[in-house]
């Protein structure tokens, strides 16, 4: 039965998810200056790239130095911006019902690409009272010489991107009387245009826009009991575009110019956590969290509403937590929360078509949150991907199944979760290398064909 929804009645960081469209003054196209790439669709616009493993191993081209956090790094304009949490007391238990205490500071960190100098860093006390409590979460994001960067309590800092300095700044407990969610702030704040989004909590500002060079508010919208994690995304079908908030309750759609409420559809994940944003294209909309929560949906143009085209069902579709899924133009591939396997789903009805759990924790494993983070190269088939192992692994990913090309360890295991030793930090993939981080360091690894 189709479903349908209308409206009744101290540093710098950033964003989620947009359409793949020039949508912000974003640096060059092999650059990865925010989340999830240029246009926040997972996809490196990038040639000349290794389509197989060398014999003799990836070349490392530097190591650096860093402390706690999953905040992946962002480069742009020959730097690497990196959030972390330097903890000074408390221990770090990793335990999904248990808040952590801890005593620190959190740091944003500017970085040379070309060697991994350290050109200036931005740190503020910040006293931690969440669980999984190893550092931020937000990867920073890097537009109009300014880097965005969003702390795990709520800290939202614009600061100059060459040398660090406080342009403005927001406490989202303060401003807004906001409670940091039990794991701390995940919604990765969103540019568009001369506006930032974000998920900000406290009564009717659940949703707030600002202007990203002054940080004064536009508008705020909504209110919940609970912010959830997943951030605000941005779609647009036929002219029309949309800002979708996923709180705990309910897929919010908004006008992203007023914050006037489009559509409002219940999606309720369990233990109240969406976390990956949906994912578009072709004005196709899906939407996917823990406890079966799987939804395709049929934007409509003309007046922003959507249709309900399936649902998933615990054999089918597929239900990532720690990492956003890849859309391509008939597939959907993801890490599902339950079998921590990497499955490849049919747009068209949710059919699983393949899974593996080789590029997350291994086939001959057990365990759930298996995670593997995706980077589809161009329109190919090829995928760079990072697994939760310290693996960089090459693969290509179609319809057919899994063809693994070859992999190397780049990174240890230093942090926990599910019972085993992991990594769970999103790369950034740019000049020709991935960036990668655990609580450790931060690498760079070179992908150039021509290099080898």
């Amino acid at each position: 039965m189709v479903m349908f929804y209308t409206l009744f009645g101290k540093k710098s960081y950033v964003f989620s998810i947009l359409v793949a469209v020039a949508l912000v003054s974003f640096s060059r196209a092999d650059e990865w200056p925010r989340w999830l790439g240029p246009s926040g669709d997972s996809v490196w616009h990038e040639s000349g790239l290794l389509t197989e493993m060398p014999e003799d191993g990836l070349k490392v081209s530097w190591r650096a130095p860093v402390a706690y956090g999953y905040s992946g790094p962002a480069v742009a304009n020959g730097k690497v911006y990196l959030m972390d949490y330097v903890k000074r007391s408390g221990d770090i238990n990793n335990r999904a019902g248990w808040k952590d205490q801890l005593e620190g500071a959190e740091r944003v960190l500017c970085l040379s690409a070309d060697t991994g100098e350290l050109l200036w860093k931005y740190e503020y006390d910040r006293p931690y009272n969440m669980s999984y409590s190893g550092g931020p979460r937000c990867t920073p994001s890097v537009v109009d010489g300014k880097v965005y960067a969003l702390g795990g309590e709520g800290d939202l800092l614009c600061l100059d991107a060459d040398t660090g300095d406080v342009i403005w700044s927001k406490s989202f407990a303060d401003d807004y009387g906001a409670v940091t969610p039990h794991w701390g702030y995940s919604n990765h704040p969103l540019i568009d245009g001369d506006t930032l989004y974000c998920v900000v909590g406290g009564e009717g500002s659940l949703a707030v826009a600002f202007d990203k060079d002054t940080g004064e508010e536009r508008w705020r919208a909504l209110s919940a009991t609970e912010q959830g994690y997943c951030p605000p995304t941005l779609v647009e079908y036929k002219g029309v575009r949309q800002l979708l908030i996923w709180e705990p309750e309910s897929l919010n759609s908004l006008n992203p110019d007023t914050g006037a409420l489009n559509w409002s559809m219940p999606l309720r994940p369990a233990f109240k956590l969406p976390s990956v944003s949906p994912r578009s294209r072709d004005g196709k909309l899906f939407a996917s969290a823990v406890g079966n929560i799987g939804v395709m949906m049929q934007l409509n143009g003309d007046n922003p509403s959507v249709e309900v085209i399936w649902e998933g069902t615990s054999t089918e579709a597929v239900y990532p937590v720690n990492a956003t899924p890849v859309m391509t133009e008939d597939m959907i591939f993801g890490c599902d929360v339950e079998t921590s396997a990497l499955i490849g789903v049919s747009i068209e009805d949710g059919t699983r078509l393949w899974q593996t759990k080789a590029p997350t924790i291994g086939e001959d494993q057990k365990g759930r949150h298996g995670t593997a983070f995706l980077a589809r190269v161009g329109a190919s088939d090829q995928f760079f991907i990072f697994s939760e192992t310290g693996h960089l692994i090459l693969a290509n990913l179609t319809a057919s199944g899994y063809e693994e090309l070859g992999r190397q360890k780049i990174l240890e295991k230093t942090s926990s979760g599910a019972g085993r030793s992991l990594v769970w930090s999103h790369p950034a993939f740019a000049y020709k290398s991935v960036f990668a981080r655990n609580d450790k360091e931060l690498v760079r690894v070179d992908l150039d064909a021509g290099s080898y």
